[in-house]
């Protein structure tokens, strides 16, 4: 119940509304209470003492009592649904607000199929709690408690009655939520093994099709697909069996309200109208407690998917900005790991140990090793993607744990292994991180690129879309389109992940041209697997199991060091391109 007191706590910023809202059901249900007492007034004082206008005069009553009622429960709905969907509105937002400010390491571990089963089916399910299932609840015990209380007044004999219909009702619904609200939460898991599945095959159908795999990826996911319709069934056999039952039951007690009305009638103990209103109004109980019932059961599925959803609002990022954190002035470039270690997590394995280097402002530093020897992780700490463990980042002197996010990623031009586009115009692509940059910029960053002249190949130019994820370009040119949305920021140190794999090699020689002309006065931080791309950097650190074995230029380790003179031989003789 935490999770849904929260969720109700959503209202608060909608108040006024939630409170005319409110108002409008308690108004139309009180108007539907007086039905049955004025249907007992037709009866009794118009049709059985004879009296027309009488019952002209209350069924012109009842008609402007129900139009009155349908007024306001109209106007209750219409606020119900406006309170839900700015609910929806405002949590989908917050949601998405939160998942951008979590750390790489949250991203590391949480699958993308499960974010979004919680950003849209289970925010579906808190909303149709707070904006609907929670008015639908007042709304019923208003109308259970009133007619109650009705109902005794009108006859206390029969009305004892409902001392047995009520308990046995919602004991019955009691046990049903109690078993259906873990499966209410399974089900909500198995939705989203689901749309992992399904996300996983969407952003890997090349691969899918490459080899041939559809067959089993179709099973995979009927597989997933078959949990999820299995427990379903299993929830919709508990609803086949609590909703019939309970209706056995109120048709038992609304025989047994005419057979001991009726004897009381035919004995002149109790009049026609009285029955009549009398059913009326068990019925109106009645009605509410089976509305009570179906709300329990959304209560459960509510109760799990809030719960989710707090989990994700209320998780804590590993990289925050610490109280006090100032602005990182404009910088010249000198960046110093001094004894850094880290690990992912507290107690896993250690990942980079004692990094210890100096990068003078304008130097280049190439990062060679094998897969998985660390030199993306060391990257990676120059923006606070990740926080050391051990040691310290700075940047012209300050620690990087002590100024803002924003102030230092702003200064810095990272172009990653992975190249992403979004949906959108090239333009727009290159102009990511500086939106309204002129144009004349962004085309100088392209020709710097070696972007251009395909961008103007195309008949649309930089108008021309590149689609999600960047599908109608090559790899080449996705990747020298990342490379220019990185140098349009002019950045004064520059990090490129591998940033020339996915070219051939002659418009990697181009690039490379480019990119020594502009890392000239930055300073640069680059990846390569293949030693030719960085024969001129100022230093070159060789990394083996996350430490540094090896420091130098390529004339110094070529004599001093066997591994990487093992890594320029080897990739020799299978390159013989690069011999020059």
């Amino acid at each position: 119940m935490r999770y849904l007191w929260r969720a109700l706590g959503l209202l608060r910023r909608y108040w006024s509304l939630t409170a005319v809202a409110f108002a409008s059901l308690l108004i139309s249900t009180g108007v539907n209470l007086a039905i049955p007492g004025l249907t007992r007034t037709i009866i009794d004082s118009g049709i059985a003492s004879g009296r027309l206008d009488v019952v002209i005069t209350t069924a012109v009553g009842i008609v402007l009592v129900a139009l009155a009622g349908a007024v306001f429960s109209f106007l209750q709905g219409i606020l119900s649904a406006r309170i839900a969907q700015s609910i929806a509105y405002d949590l989908r937002n917050r949601l998405y607000a939160k998942i951008h400010t979590l750390s790489f390491s949250y991203h590391d571990r949480a699958q993308t199929g499960q974010l979004l089963t919680r950003a849209t089916s289970d925010v579906e399910l808190v909303q149709m709690f707070v904006g609907t299932a929670f008015i639908q609840f007042l709304s019923a015990l208003l109308m259970m408690g009133g007619s109650i209380v009705l109902l005794f007044v009108t006859n206390w004999q029969l009305a004892l009655i409902m001392l047995v219909l009520v308990p046995l009702t919602f004991g019955i619904f009691g046990l049903f939520a109690s078993r259906a609200r873990p499966m209410f939460s399974q089900i909500q898991q198995r939705l989203a093994d689901l749309n992992t599945v399904l996300q996983e095959n969407l952003v890997g159908m090349r691969v899918v099709k490459a080899f041939a795999r559809e067959p089993h990826e179709a099973k995979r996911y009927t597989r997933a697909n078959q949990k999820l319709f299995d427990l379903n069934v299993i929830v919709g056999r508990m609803f086949a069996v609590a909703i019939p039952t309970i209706f056995l039951i109120n048709n038992l007690s609304q025989m047994a309200v005419y057979w001991i009305g009726g004897q009381q009638v035919i004995n002149a103990d109790l009049s026609l109208g009285r029955v009549v209103a009398f059913g009326g109004y068990m019925m109106m109980a009645f009605f509410p407690m089976l509305m009570l019932g179906m709300i329990m059961a959304h209560i459960s599925q509510a109760s799990a998917s809030s719960e989710r959803v707090f989990e994700i609002l209320d998780a804590t990022s590993e990289i925050t900005e610490k109280a006090g954190a100032v602005e990182l002035p404009p910088v010249k470039g000198c960046v110093a790991f001094e004894r850094v270690g880290f690990r992912y997590f507290a107690s896993g394995e250690q990942v980079l140990d004692d990094i210890d280097f100096l990068a003078e402002p304008g130097q280049t530093i190439a990062l060679l090793g094998a897969t998985g020897s660390g030199k993306s992780t060391v990257t990676n700490l120059i923006p606070r993607f990740y926080d050391a463990t051990e040691g310290r980042v700075t940047i012209d002197g300050h620690d990087v744990r002590d100024v803002t996010l924003d102030s230092l990623r702003r200064q810095i031009g990272i172009v990653l292994q992975e190249t992403t586009l979004f949906s959108g115009t090239i333009r727009e692509n290159i102009a990511f991180g500086w939106q309204g940059a002129p144009e004349e910029e962004i085309v100088a960053a392209a020709r710097a690129a070696e972007a251009h002249d395909f961008v103007m190949a195309f008949a649309g130019g930089y108008d021309t879309q590149a689609e999600e994820r960047g599908v109608t370009l090559s790899g080449g040119q996705k990747q020298r389109i990342s490379i220019a949305r990185a140098l349009l920021l002019n950045p004064r140190i520059l990090i490129l992940d591998d940033a020339t794999s996915s070219v051939d090699y002659e418009t990697e020689y181009r690039i490379q041209q480019a990119l020594e002309q502009l890392m000239e006065g930055r300073t640069s931080f680059v990846i390569a697997q293949r030693v030719a791309t960085v024969l001129n950097a100022d230093q070159i650190l060789v990394l083996d199991r996350g430490k540094i074995v090896a420091r130098g230029t390529h004339e110094n380790l070529l004599e001093t060091s066997a591994i990487y003179a093992e890594i320029y031989y080897s990739q020799l003789e299978r390159d013989p391109e690069d011999t020059p």
